[in-house]
This record gives C-alpha cells, structure tokens and sequence, in this order.
C-alpha cells in the first residue's frame, strides 16, 4: 500500500481539489452532526442505539465515514494522504474500544495520541539527524538545510501543543464543547499556524533549476 503526503498534490489533486477538502473535512463534520443530532438519528434509525449515547454514535459514524474517504482517496485520487490514513487508523482502533467498552476516554484521547505520534517523530528524527518533515513536503517545495530543520522544530512543537490543548479541553469542558473545539477549533488553528511559517518557507527556499545552472 502507498501512502503520499496530503500536501503533496498529485494530478488527480489538482484535478478535483473539493473532493480531496470533502474526503478530509467530511468525517469530522459528520461527527459533529451526530453528537449534536444523536437522539434524533437514533430515534430515526433505531439500530443505532446499539451503540449508545450520542457521542458513541457520532463515534462509530466518524469510523464509518473515515473508512469511506480512504477508500474514495484511493480509487479517486490514487494515494492515501498520509495524515489521514494514520489518523484513520487511530480512529478505528480507539473508536471501536470506545463503543465496546462504553467508555468515552479512548475516543477523546485520538487527537493526543496521533498529535503526540506525529510531535514525536518530527523532534526524534532530528536528534538523528534526519528533517522528517523534508521527505513529507519536498515535493512541495524546496529549502535549505536550516530551513528544514527548523520548520520541523516548529512543526514538532506544534503537533505537541495540539495534543497538550486536546487534553486540556476533553478533560475540563462538556463533550459538545470539545467535539466542537475538535471540528471547529483544531482546523484554524493549524491553518493560523501553517500561514505564519510562510516567512521562513519563502526566506530559505532553493531554486533547484538555478542551482544547477550555475
């Protein structure tokens, strides 16, 4: 199975760029409409309260709509972004332990656990002298070195700060305010932060066609 950054725009990326924001941004949006729709759903589609409360049925949508968009990003686009699909599979493997032992905590504890997985990686690589982040977006766009390494710092910490701010949140407000913060708070945030490192992009980006003219 491969596996392609979802900032690395293949042609078919290019080719359908509202179906590759649906396929990301349409699980969550069908989560949060579930946990605030749930007795409704439930009420109308009986066999869901199988799964139980509200947040337990939105979860088990959510794994259900995942699964769906890496299977249409496969056949659509012809790759699997590879934030997602790791994300997918934390979805699944908390998901399912949140329905089955009926205990919220896992589903709750995905955002940290994928945050704290992607914050660790980017800072381990670097203390082995590797810019993880450079084989995520060179073909993006190109920098020097030192940029590379210090936009995985920041990147790093980033992915720290979410997983800090996630637990934060499920541990001292309601369910309905973190699945909001989730689908409502974690997005401008990341893209607040990804707009401010265009500075640094731009500052030590390469132009490899230059270079190797000269």
């Amino acid at each position: 199975m491969t596996t392609e950054s979802d900032i690395t725009p293949s042609a078919a990326d290019r080719h359908h760029p509202m179906l590759k924001l649906a396929l990301e941004l349409g699980p969550l949006m069908i989560f949060f409409f579930a946990n605030l729709r749930g007795q409704w759903l439930v009420e109308k589609f009986p066999a869901l309260s199988e799964l139980g409360g509200p947040l337990f049925v939105a979860t088990g949508l959510f794994m259900a709509a995942t699964v769906i968009s890496l299977v249409v990003s496969k056949i659509v686009l012809g790759h699997l972004p590879i934030m997602p699909f790791v994300s997918g599979i934390v979805v699944v493997i908390f998901g399912s332990l949140s329905i089955w032992l009926q205990n919220e905590t896992f589903i709750k504890m995905k955002p940290t656990i994928v945050n704290t997985l992607f914050g660790v990686a980017l800072l381990g690589g670097l203390a082995f002298g590797r810019s993880l982040l450079g084989y995520v977006f060179n073909a993006a766009f190109q920098l020097d070195a030192e940029g590379w390494r210090k936009l995985t710092i920041r990147w790093g910490i980033f992915f720290l700060f979410l997983a800090v701010l996630n637990e934060v949140v499920w541990r001292n407000f309601s369910d309905d305010t973190w699945v909001a913060f989730k689908v409502w708070g974690t997005m401008p945030i990341t893209v607040i932060f990804t707009l401010a490192q265009m500075p640094l992009v731009l500052k030590h980006s390469i132009n490899l066609e230059t270079d190797g003219e000269k």
